[in-house]
Order: C-alpha cells, then sequence, then structure tokens
C-alpha cells in the first residue's frame, strides 16, 4: 500500500483516508482480492445484476455457476467480448478495487508495467491489488475528489450508481482519517 500511494500521490490524510475506506470496503476489509461470483440465490442475482439479468428463470440459470454467470454479466462491455469468449471470468473483479473488464486490465498493467492481460491473475496478488487500485484511482480522478470531501462521487467511480455500501464507507472513511490526524 505505500508504495503505490506513494507512486500515484495518494498522500494526504484525505486522500489516504478516501483510498484506504473504500479498498476496505471493496475488499471485504482487506480479505477478498478476488469476485467469487458464487450466488445461492436467484433473487440475489437479480438484485446485484439488474441490468444485466433481466428474468428470475434467466437468474436461476446462474445460481451457483460463478463462470458462467461473469461470462454473461460482463460479456460485451469493459473491452471484453461476448459471452462465449470467457472474458467476464478471465477479467472478473481482482483488487482492492476489483478491477473488472479487459480495457482496464490492458491500462492497469500498461500503467504500472505488468502483464495484467496476459496474467490476469496477478491482480489478486497483495502488490498487484495495491497498484491497480492506486492506478485506477489517479487515472479517475479520484484525488482531487478526495481533497474536496466528495465521497460519493468516489464511491459512484469505484462501484457505480448504486453506491453499495455507502454508509459503511464513510464511516470507514471518518475512522481511518480520525486515526491518520
Amino acid at each position: 500500500l505505500q508504495a503505490a500511494c506513494s507512486q500515484f500521490h495518494i498522500d494526504t490524510p484525505q486522500r489516504l483516508a478516501a483510498f484506504l475506506a473504500q479498498a476496505s470496503h471493496e475488499s471485504s476489509r482487506f480479505r477478498k482480492l478476488e469476485e467469487s461470483l458464487f450466488y445461492s440465490t436467484a433473487d440475489r442475482i437479480l438484485t446485484v445484476f439488474p441490468g444485466r439479468i433481466k428474468t428470475k428463470v434467466e437468474a436461476k440459470k446462474l445460481v451457483c455457476v460463478p463462470e458462467k454467470l461473469a461470462n454473461r454479466v460482463y460479456a460485451d462491455r469493459l473491452g471484453n467480448s461476448n459471452e462465449a469468449s470467457g472474458d467476464g471470468w478471465k477479467y472478473r473483479g481482482r483488487g482492492l478495487f476489483q478491477l473488472t473488464g479487459k480495457t482496464n486490465y490492458l491500462s492497469a498493467g500498461q500503467s504500472v508495467h505488468r502483464p495484467y492481460l496476459e496474467q490476469p491473475e496477478l491482480v489478486a496478488q497483495p502488490l498487484d491489488a495495491a497498484m491497480t487500485a492506486a492506478w485506477f484511482w489517479t487515472s479517475h480522478g479520484l484525488n482531487s475528489l478526495a481533497d474536496a470531501g466528495q465521497l460519493q462521487a468516489i464511491t459512484k467511480s469505484i462501484n457505480g450508481p448504486a453506491l453499495l455500501g455507502e454508509a459503511e464507507r464513510v464511516a470507514l472513511y471518518q475512522q481511518t482519517l480520525s486515526a491518520l490526524a
């Protein structure tokens, strides 16, 4: 984390607190560095992927089948090819911010000089998990949002408009900022 934050200028209490709060939430308190996509109910699949899975019948076919689910929900987006390509599973969420999609793997790899496109599993290793998160943070202009205290905008950039876990992210930010003070 120190090397990644230093390289990408995540170097003020506000920036560090916002970055660490987001990373902590996205990685289940730094315990999970790879998206499993193992869902045991159709209802949960519909809740998590409402724009990609339309019906309960469709969702039921994807229960307890993570690879098939990943290939479906990440097909034809984020630089991934169609469902049959396997890109959805290959470039599923990994790292502290759950880096997702072929385009992000390619761009992050080019930025930090690592072969993420050819070896996507590297992103689930601690150093690469931190580096890809810091790359994402900087490439999306999140230092300036952290400087301005725009936590909701940061969450939208990392997790999307649903703002999943927003209350926890804010609480983690406040705790971390307090600890850094």
